[in-house]
């Protein structure tokens, strides 16, 4: 990811609200049960800072999933995720109301799904992007790939790409590693 092409640039620097996905996305996909059948998911911390940094460098962010679960909702408080979609599975249906909600035009929106309930959404948004492990029409039709899998790491990559395509990347990384 050291040189980003020209094209996916001009895609990503209106980016001002990135969507995601849970099952699959930010989580790995897997549900876990106990022995009360309550739901448990994984999630990555590397997502989860690249969420804060995302919403520091002024990029916004929510979730769009089919299911609804106090997994998520609890997630997304932790992670100041202020737009929550649970429990909808007409995902193209949704940005309508996010436009409505948000002012934003669909080019400045960008949507990282995994699986064909995400395509109505990643057809309609200026930046689509998929995990390595997402079904393959998914990553046949979004515009990035990330190199790693969902709730391992790929929004992480998805996000820094963004900054990065709206060079912010060396700002960020002075702030970490400042210069002697």
């Amino acid at each position: 990811m050291n040189t980003i092409p020209q094209n996916l640039i001009e895609r990503i620097k209106p980016i001002e609200l990135l969507l995601l996905d849970v099952d699959g996305t930010l989580s790995d996909g897997r549900l876990h049960y106990d022995a009360e059948w309550i739901e448990g998911k994984s999630f990555d911390v590397r997502d989860g800072f690249g969420i804060y940094l995302a919403h520091h460098y002024g990029i916004k962010t929510g979730l769009v999933t089919g299911r609804q679960s106090r997994i998520v909702t609890e997630r997304a408080r932790e992670l100041n995720i202020e737009l929550v979609y649970q429990g909808r599975f007409d995902k193209g249906l949704i940005l309508d109301e996010i436009i409505n909600q948000t002012g934003l035009k669909p080019d400045q929106i960008g949507f990282v799904g995994d699986d064909l309930f995400d395509l109505p959404l990643l057809k309609r948004v200026g930046f689509a992007a998929a995990p390595a492990d997402a079904h393959e029409e998914v990553r046949s039709r979004v515009h990035f790939v990330s190199q790693y899998a969902g709730g391992r790491g790929a929004v992480r990559e998805v996000i820094e790409l963004i900054l990065k395509g709206k060079g912010l990347w060396e700002e960020i990384l002075q702030r970490f590693y400042p210069a002697s």
